[in-house]
Order: C-alpha cells, then structure tokens, then sequence
C-alpha cells in the first residue's frame, strides 16, 4: 500500500457530523440551506424534520406521516433535507426556528443536544409508550441526566457482507474465527479474487472494522471506555488493534482512499469483491429482487473465544423534539404513534436498509436478509452504536478521520499513530 497515497481530502457523507467542533457554528458556509419550515404554518400542524432524503428512505417518511394522519386526524409537514445539509447545520438549525420533531441518531449525537438544552426530553412518551424498546434502545435514547430524548425508529447492523451465489459457485463457506476468515482470504486471492471490499474516501467507513476488531480483542467496556476517552490510545490493546488490521490489509480492495464506500459496495454486486465488511445499508445498493436477494452476511469473526463475538454494531436512528416545540401536544402526539410496531414496519417495507426498533415488529413477510438481521441484534450480548455516535462527534471527525487515513497510508508506523491520537484527544476531551 502507497504511504503516499492520500489523493483526495474527506468529504463529508451521511454519517460525517461537522468537520470541526459544532461550538464553531458561525463557521458554517452553507447554514442557509436547512431551517425549519414554522414560518406561516397552522399551529395546530406538526412540522417534522427529516434527514431522511434518500429515495426510499422519504417514500417511508411519506407513508408513516400518512399513517399517522388517517388514524388520528392530525396533520403533519414534512420539511425533507438532504442528510449531509441536514448534519452539516443541525446546529444553527436547532438554534433557530427548528420543526417541532426531528430525524436524528442516538448516542453522543444525541446527547450533545440534550447537554446544550437545545431539544425537550420525550421522558412521558417513553413512561407511557416505551415498553416496546430493549433496555440497549433505552440507554443509547438515554441522556446524561437520566431523561430520555430519543424515540428509537429503526436500526441497521453492521456485519461481513456477500453474495451467496459466488460462493456457492466457489466452494466457499463463511468463516467463524479469524484465521478462518485468513484462511478463506488467501484461498479467494488464489482464485483470482479480491478478497475484502474497501472504500473509505468518505471519512466513516474504516470505523466499522475498526470497532469490531476492537470489540472482539478486547470486549465491549473497554471499547467504550476507549471511545469515552478515559483510556489511553498508547495502550498496548489498542496498539493490538491495529496491528491485527494490519494482518489483513493486504485482503483488501488497493488504494482505498480515493473510493468511495458506494464503489465498494457495487464492487460486491458485481462480485468483483468476494466480501465487504459494511453496515445493511448495502442493500440500497442491490436492485430489489434476485440480487437483493443474493446478498446475505455473517457475524465479525472470533478473534478471542474469551471474548466471543456476542457484540454487535447497529447504530440507531429516531426521533427528537426541539426545545419548546410550537406544537407540543401534537408533537407528543406523534412521537407517541412513532413508538408504535407498525409505524416501524411501515418505514423499513420502503427502506432495505431499516430494522424496526420496536420488539414486537411483525417481519413475517420482510426478506430472509432482514430477518437475519433482526435475529443477530436482538440475540446480541451487547449492542454499539458505531465510532462516530458512541465518541464525541469532533473526536470522530477532526481526530479519528484523518488517524484512519494516515493509518492506511502508512501501516507500519502504529506507535507514531497512537501517539498523534492520543495527543489530539487530550485536547479535545480536556484531559
């Protein structure tokens, strides 16, 4: 791998938070294209916000609000901004004249807001309504102060991506340890085939190996504990991390700084790439029908059976209330309904990527791949969110971005790395 090889800076993605601190809000050059949309509006309608813009993703939005308003009379407008927007100005956007409710991730991402009393806590609609959720759901719905501000909506595992039918075709079995997963990489290489898909131009996706090779070295409470900042980077677990990556870099996809993580995962759809280690956000990416239904995964590999692969990466998405909604009868209202298992199903029939949150979501008639999917989350020892939601969102962004590009430009120097993460995460955590 080229040490030299950083052609093109970040960009921000769908799942990037702003490129630096979000106190800098003056800073933003494009805080123009999100505000909310109260202006002129009956009182008595709801305004939701949402930064779910992808094609399927609003057809779900559309049919939840249409939902809610033939079973309740009440009336909803829907103000639908393009993610990045969204994340780039969420916080001149809570700051103005925001919708009552809003789309938005659990986690740190959440509890900023809460921790600047830029949103209401939603505390009485889980008392009344959240029996539905997991007590995993509750905690990462869970502000510092104990409240909750956070109506979990839908969730979307990450795990070790393929396509059944190459396999098939091959001879190949999905492995359950890493040196199996070795094993199987240096035979797909011998047959002329990529092993391990891998884009990472757009900043986030490295996160998601990164986590679990973590997770399964060293096991969950330190991994958080890592991302909390109150361990250090030098620590030699961490430095174990890393140099297990390593081992399997040569498995990847070459050059993967100037792809993109929707590059890769076409790559696995033309099964130019005999895996990708990705979230199911994939299954955007499969026309529905026989590829969609050629696209199956298996759980991150064991890397210590003293620690199990019983973890799992399912970031969650929900909903928020602003701060003093205009509306707040109807917003509660309608976070109310949205705790519900058939708005759930509603929203992931039109979105492949979605898992209902709700426990009791019928997905009887939901594809094989989505009921896996349901089935490794909700069998889960531990449940994470995924780096950039379980750290504080400049951490992500300003520090372990560029790290996870400097890593994969130079491999071989991990001490220097550690050093320079460690450094920068003093200053950003204030230690």
């Amino acid at each position: 791998m080229n040490r030299n090889e950083l052609p093109h800076p970040w960009q921000p993605s769908r799942r990037t938070f702003l490129k630096a601190a979000l106190g800098a809000a003056g800073a933003l050059s494009t805080a123009g294209l999100l505000s909310g949309c109260t202006s002129g509006v009956d009182p008595h309608v709801i305004t939701l916000g949402s930064r779910l813009s992808d094609k399927n993703a609003k057809l779900g939005v559309q049919d939840v609000v249409g939902m809610f308003q033939q079973q309740t009379g009440g009336a909803v407008r829907i103000n639908s901004v393009d993610s990045t927007s969204f994340q780039e100005n969420v916080n001149n956007y809570l700051q103005g004249t925001p919708d009552d409710v809003f789309t938005w991730m659990s986690g740190y991402r959440m509890k900023y807001f809460a921790d600047k009393g830029l949103v209401d806590d939603v505390s009485s609609v889980w008392q009344a309504h959240g029996s539905g959720f997991s007590d995993s759901f509750r905690e990462a719905s869970t502000g510092t102060d104990g409240q909750q501000y956070l109506i979990p909506f839908f969730y979307y595992p990450w795990a070790v991506f393929y396509r059944p039918s190459l396999w098939q075709q091959r001879g190949y079995a999905p492995p359950k340890t890493f040196d199996e997963w070795v094993t199987l990489s240096k035979r797909m290489q011998a047959d002329g085939l990529t092993p391990i898909g891998f884009g990472v131009r757009d900043g986030w996706p490295p996160f998601g190996t990164f986590d679990y090779l973590d997770l399964r070295l060293n096991g969950v409470d330190f991994h958080r504990s890592l991302l909390a900042g109150d361990v250090s980077w030098t620590d030699n677990r961490v430095r174990s991390v890393f140099d297990t990556w390593r081992e399997i870099l040569p498995f990847h996809q070459p050059q993967p700084l100037g792809r993109k993580m929707s590059e890769a995962q076409q790559a696995l759809l033309n099964k130019e790439v005999g895996m990708l280690v990705a979230g199911m956000f994939v299954a955007q990416s499969f026309p529905a029908g026989p590829d969609r239904e050629d696209l199956d995964f298996f759980a991150f590999p064991e890397l210590d059976s003293a620690v199990g692969t019983s973890a799992v990466e399912a970031p969650m998405d929900g909903f928020m209330m602003r701060k003093d909604p205009r509306n707040l009868g109807g917003a509660q209202q309608f976070l109310s309904f949205l705790t519900g298992a058939d708005a759930a199903v509603a929203y992931a029939k039109q979105d492949p990527q979605a898992i209902p949150a709700h426990r009791d979501a019928d997905l009887s008639s939901f594809p094989p791949l989505v009921q896996k999917s349901a089935a490794l989350v909700q069998g889960a020892g531990s449940i994470t969110q995924f780096l950039d939601r379980d750290t504080r969102p400049d951490f992500a962004s300003v520090v372990m971005i560029p790290a996870m590009q400097q890593f994969l430009g130079n491999p071989n120097d991990v001490d220097g790395l550690v050093r320079s993460i460690e450094r920068q995460k003093a200053a950003v955590f204030g230690q």
